[in-house]
């Protein structure tokens, strides 16, 4: 289990992945090239294979600015048809504070702030009764990796890689601990949707949000992304593994080739320096393919020739 999100036991559906991926109007075009990858600072996991610092090098790529809304998501599913794991299996999960007094839904063993809720989806986040109405332009919860595989089928688009994802969200700034530098608050000023407050019993929401935040909420980075650090956990394609970059490719890679989890990347709005400091921008985390909560998201990326 990640400390960061509770994970289903079952293993997730087959999954049609897009042949090529191509880039929308809205993406930003990366160049590609060496970066410093990861890192050696003394606040990372060391069981979640932060390091050691190695160069990369990247190809080409386009990535999304945002994570994929709710409005995004919701016209993927008229055109489709889709049915998320979330809405198969019947239940997600959903933290305890987002719940009404009294309710009875089991709470998930070691993390008991998380809830597996009965009809929990990304159409209602907090179970039955509750709407996403008001929260279009806030990202998509409750999608599994599988779902997120789905979408990019549909749109022509891709998961971006473990690698891509850092590289994009460093914004160009040489293994700075945050994708604005490293202070986490310069000059007293929120950059991100994170927990403030006593973990897990209240968020305050000095930020401006306690839960998800609109996608284009605070300052984008370097490279013009947004909200790559908190907010919601962003799925890439790889395979988690805390050793396989230690010798692996330094040349685009992918991840290992098998697992039973895969990478997430970014922190949410429920990481907080106590518990989940995974915020920073080489930090990682992961879940199987079929987990779906309420703070976990994704963006989508495609292919640059040349």
């Amino acid at each position: 289990m990640s400390c960061c999100t509770p994970e289903r036991d079952a293993e997730g559906g087959a999954v049609v992945v897009a042949a090529r991926s191509v880039p929308t109007k809205r993406m930003v075009r990366l160049p590609g090239g060496a970066f410093l990858m990861g890192t050696d600072d003394g606040v990372g996991y060391p069981a979640d294979g932060e390091g050691p610092v190695r160069e990369v090098t990247l190809s080409p790529f386009a990535i999304e600015p945002t994570a994929v809304t709710n409005s995004q998501f919701a016209t993927f599913v008229k055109a489709t048809g889709y049915r998320t794991d979330a809405e198969r299996f019947g239940f997600s999960f959903v933290y305890a504070g987002f719940l009404a007094e009294g309710d009875r839904s089991p709470a998930v063993d070691r993390t008991p702030w998380w809830r597996a809720v009965a009809g929990a989806t990304w159409r209602a986040p907090e179970g039955p009764g509750s709407v996403i109405s008001a929260r279009q332009s806030h990202p998509v919860v409750h999608v599994s990796w599988a779902d997120a595989q789905a979408y990019c089928a549909w749109s022509g688009t891709r998961l971006p890689t473990e690698a891509e994802w850092e590289f994009a969200a460093r914004g160009g700034l040489v293994q700075a601990r945050y994708p604005w530098g490293d202070e986490l608050a310069p000059r007293g000023r929120h950059e991100c949707n994170i927990w403030q407050g006593r973990f897990p019993e209240v968020d305050t929401g000095e930020d401006g949000f306690a839960g998800t935040a609109p996608v284009k909420s605070f300052r984008p980075n370097g490279y013009g992304l947004f909200n790559v650090a908190g907010n919601v956990w962003e799925w890439c394609a790889d395979w988690f593994s805390a050793d396989f970059h230690v010798s692996g490719p330094r040349v685009d890679p992918v991840g290992p080739g098998v697992g039973s989890s895969r990478v997430m990347r970014g922190g949410s709005h429920m990481c907080h320096e106590s518990y989940c400091n995974r915020y920073r921008v080489a930090a990682r985390s992961s879940a199987t393919p079929d987990s779906s909560t309420g703070n976990i998201g994704f963006r989508v990326a495609a292919g640059l020739s040349g």
